[in-house]
C-alpha cells in the first residue's frame, strides 16, 4: 500500500494507536442479546478499551457482496435465487475478516452465532487457528422494557453509531453527534415487529447461552441498567 497520500497525522495517530494496544491481551468477545439491548451502545467502547476489532455480520455480508469477493458472489448467489446465505459462507466471511490486521488483538462478534450448529462452526474454524471465544456476553433486559427502547432508537448509518431520543439523545435532533449526519430510524423498529423479533430471539438464542455457559465463557451483564453501570460491568466481565 502506498502511503506517501496519507497524512503525517492520520500516520502518527495509528502508529501512537498500535503502540497503546501492543500491550492489550488478546480477547474473543461474542454479544447476544434481544433488540434494544444497548449492544450497539457498547460496542464501540469495548473496540476502543481493547483494540479489538468489530464484526457485524449482516454488514460484513453486504461488503463481501459490494466488493465480489470470492465469498461475497456466493453469496449473492445465493440471495438472487432467494435461498439463505449458508452457514459456512459466513464462517468463511469472518474467518477471512479476523485475519486483517486490525482484528490482530481479537474481535468482538455482533449477530452471529444465532444457533448452536453456527456456534459448533465458528469453534471449529478458530480451533483450526489454535484459538477459542474468550467470553461471551449475554445482554439481559426484560422484554416489557425494550418497546421503549427500541422505538425511540436513532442510528448513524456510516458508523453505527445509536442515539435514542430519551435515554442518549444527540446534541442535535436527528444529527450525528460527530458528522452531523442525518440519523436514520430502522423499519422495523416498532412494537409489532419488536415482538416477532423477541420470540425468535428467544427461540433460538436461548441454546446458544446455554451451549457457551457448558464451556464456562458467559457473563450476564444486566442491560437494563444505565449505560455507565453497564460499561463498568462489562469491563469487569472481560477482566476476569
Amino acid at each position: 500500500m502506498d502511503l506517501s497520500d496519507v497524512s503525517s497525522e492520520v500516520l502518527i495517530t495509528e502508529l501512537m494507536r498500535r503502540m497503546r494496544c501492543a500491550s492489550k491481551p488478546e480477547k474473543r468477545v461474542i454479544l447476544v442479546g434481544p433488540p434494544g439491548c444497548g449492544k450497539g451502545t457498547q460496542s464501540p467502547a469495548i473496540k476502543d478499551e481493547y483494540c479489538l476489532c468489530h464484526l457485524a455480520t449482516g454488514d460484513m455480508l453486504r461488503a463481501a457482496v459490494k466488493n465480489q469477493t470470492p465469498l461475497g458472489r456466493k453469496a449473492k448467489e445465493a440471495m438472487d435465487n432467494g435461498q439463505l446465505v449458508s452457514d459456512d459462507l459466513v464462517v468463511g466471511i469472518i474467518d477471512e475478516a479476523i485475519k486483517r490486521p486490525s482484528c490482530s488483538k481479537g474481535f468482538i462478534l455482533d449477530g452471529f452465532p444465532r444457533t448452536v450448529v453456527q456456534a459448533q462452526k465458528l469453534d471449529a474454524m478458530l480451533d483450526k487457528q489454535g484459538v477459542k471465544v474468550d467470553k461471551v456476553l449475554n445482554f439481559e433486559v426484560p422484554d416489557e422494557l425494550l418497546v421503549e427502547r427500541v422505538t425511540g432508537r436513532w442510528i448513524h448509518p456510516a458508523s453505527g453509531r445509536s442515539y435514542h431520543t430519551k435515554f442518549a439523545p444527540p446534541k442535535v435532533p436527528g444529527k450525528d453527534d460527530i458528522t452531523s449526519e442525518p440519523l436514520i430510524q430502522r423499519k422495523d423498529d416498532n412494537p409489532e415487529t419488536l415482538k416477532s423479533r423477541l420470540q425468535a430471539f428467544h427461540q433460538q438464542t436461548t441454546p446458544v447461552i446455554d451451549y457457551y455457559l457448558k464451556k464456562k465463557v458467559v457473563s450476564t451483564i444486566h442491560a437494563e441498567k444505565v449505560q455507565g453501570e453497564v460499561t463498568a460491568e462489562i469491563k469487569k466481565s472481560l477482566r476476569s
